[in-house]
């Protein structure tokens, strides 16, 4: 029975830590060494967007539209192996979207493990985005 209660406990810290992990809302913790990533709503994307002191990556793929404003597409499984070629300052404001915020997360998480410090994730990608009544821009 003792075993028992020691997996019962196990597992429930693992779905906590997991938690944690998830990025749903707020700061999302990444490994030890990291800081973490910040979501945000469309609306504080929209309020960020009227001082734009950031650099906005499209990391959605296919291509599927864009937020107004954006500065680059970068696919979200490349994110890693171009950040430091196209985003050298580690402190730089970095926020990232994709169609559900599945893809951003991952590349937000990315941008962590590399050791950006000021990175957000549009929770809910444009989907959200357009959710709210903000229009997406299409090529």
């Amino acid at each position: 029975m003792v075993l028992g209660a020691r997996m019962a406990a196990a597992v429930t810290v693992g779905l906590l830590l997991l938690g944690l992990t998830a990025g749903k809302a707020g700061w999302a913790q990444g490994t030890a060494q990291q800081t973490a990533y910040q979501n945000i709503t469309p609306g504080q994307m929209q309020a960020m967007l009227q001082r734009k002191d950031f650099t906005m990556v499209n990391v959605h793929i296919p291509y599927a539209g864009e937020i107004q404003k954006t500065d680059a597409f970068v696919p979200y499984t490349d994110v890693g192996a171009r950040a430091p070629r196209l985003f050298p300052n580690r402190q730089a404001k970095i926020v990232v979207y994709c169609q559900t915020g599945r893809m951003s997360a991952i590349a937000a998480e990315a941008l962590v493990r590399l050791g950006y410090t000021r990175v957000f994730n549009l929770d809910g990608g444009m989907v959200a985005w357009q959710r709210v009544g903000y229009p997406l821009r299409r090529r």
